[in-house]
């Protein structure tokens, strides 16, 4: 066993980050990038948490289709950190289309878009002309949003309610929260509306409908995730100083009476002066030393959530827009992902299915059975075209449950332990569990810790005040 001191020869102080998703390669280069020097630690093969990629056979298959919006400033910080905004760009507008597969011919395409006018006027031709729901409908949806709009956002009081008896109290009928309400929500917030909570989903719809004209407009990789995730992040680290060990599960952390930390590894133990502890919250719960937190059985009590993902390559190309929502169908989201695979024949289809309870065990036979036709029923061209392969990839705890109540129960970054501090995306950052929320949470981590320390903060000011 050997022992690595918490100063190096230059007196610089020292931190571990346990976890390599994007909370604590976020921490990470926080820490850095601020003159400390970092190990981050990280029990996978690989970092990216898990929104990362694999191979099988020829293709490059990302575990779930992620993707991103304008109003995600954290996360869009990080791709530019790592060098790989090029890679993952946005919509120049906010243009949704929206197959409705039980509608009259001529009716089936709908769209969710929004013009260049203020809030909330970028969205009124976008409603006015939303054939997927009545004209009495529309007129409800935006009383509704006016409404959303009027929370305060900091009334604990929104976390205890549930966000579809509030859509019903607002007069939305089943047909709208089909339609709009889950539409949105259930890709964002992985749960329906009657499983929300009111104070996520006004989040949500409030930042990401009702803050900006751009701020809903979608951005995702048109590479593999593990290439933004992986290759160019572990790039940015080794740039950094950053000590990367993957394969290295923690065992345990303990304080020493000098205020720094052990962190034991199998065959090392790493002192350090601070740590971040940046994993899911059951295993930080099992590390988290006694008195860390008050409560600590509460992260026990944050529920999870799994997303079902389908992948179909067929031996042509079916689908002509990069992505589109589905209704009057199982099928939730379809993004084309034949470019970024590396697919040279036919197109790859990946169809991402949140709120998947019901769905997540179900063997693949099953699952092709049901959705291979739904395509066919909402694409012409998939009808007589073959598929080449159809697999699927299970998160069964892909996030935390957006369920009331879930507010108090997610902590800080700040632990009662000096030196100690958590990151992730369940943790406390007013987000649901996104890629945006888990770049928050290590930023946060890191500003809390570098308060501590004395240490200036100037490099990420911009980042703190938007994740406070």
């Amino acid at each position: 066993m050997s022992e690595v001191e918490s100063m190096d020869d230059s007196g610089r102080a020292t931190a571990v980050v346990i976890g390599g998703g994007l909370a604590g390669i976020t921490a990470a280069l926080a820490l850095a990038d601020a003159g400390l020097r970092v190990t981050l630690l990280e029990g996978r093969p690989r970092l990216g948490g898990l929104a990362f990629s694999f191979q099988r056979g020829e293709l490059t298959v990302d575990n779930g289709q992620h993707v991103f919006l304008r109003c995600c400033t954290a996360y869009r910080w990080f791709l530019d950190r790592v060098d790989g905004a090029s890679l993952a760009p946005l919509q120049d507008r906010l243009d949704v289309p929206v197959l409705d597969v039980e509608a009259a011919p001529g009716r089936r395409l709908g769209r969710i878009g929004r013009s260049a006018l203020p809030v909330p006027l970028h969205l009124a031709r976008s409603l006015a002309t939303y054939q997927h729901l009545s004209l009495a409908e529309r007129a409800k949806v935006g009383r509704a949003a006016l409404a959303l709009k009027g929370l305060d956002l900091t009334d604990p009081a929104l976390d205890a309610q549930n966000f579809g008896d509030w859509l019903a109290g607002h007069g939305q009928s089943e047909r709208a929260v089909e339609a709009l309400w889950d539409l949105v929500g259930v890709a964002t917030l992985n749960a329906v509306a009657q499983d929300s909570s009111l104070g996520l989903a006004a989040m949500v719809f409030k930042t990401g409908l009702l803050s900006d004209p751009g701020a809903a407009d979608i951005g995702w990789a048109r590479v593999p995730l593990g290439e933004l995730h992986d290759t160019l992040a572990r790039k940015a680290l080794d740039s950094a100083g950053v000590r990367t060990e993957i394969r290295t599960r923690v065992t345990s952390i303990s304080p020493y009476e000098n205020g720094r930390w052990g962190v034991q590894v199998p065959g090392e133990r790493i002192e350090a002066d601070t740590v971040v502890l940046a994993v899911p919250q059951r295993e930080a719960h099992d590390l988290l030393p006694e008195g860390a937190l008050d409560a600590p059985e509460r992260l026990l009590e944050i529920g999870t959530a799994p997303i079902l993902n389908i992948h179909v390559v067929y031996d042509r190309k079916v689908l002509t827009a990069p992505f589109f929502a589905a209704l009057g169908s199982p099928v939730q989201w379809v993004f084309d992902r034949t470019e970024a695979s590396g697919l040279r024949e036919g197109q790859y289809l990946a169809l991402s299915q949140s709120a998947a309870q019901d769905e997540i065990d179900e063997p693949v036979s099953v699952l092709r059975e049901r959705y291979v036709p739904e395509l066919e029923r909402l694409l012409p061209g998939a009808r007589g075209a073959g598929v080449k392969d159809f697999f699927v990839t299970r998160e069964r705890t892909a996030t935390f449950a957006p369920a009331p109540g879930v507010g108090r129960l997610r902590p800080g970054a700040r632990t009662k332990a000096p030196g100690l501090y958590l990151a992730g995306a369940w943790t406390a950052t007013g987000w649901p569990a996104t890629m945006e929320s888990a770049v928050r949470s290590g930023v946060g981590a890191a500003g809390a810790a570098l308060n501590a320390l004395g240490r200036p903060r100037d490099h990420l000011l911009g980042l703190f005040e938007e994740a406070a």
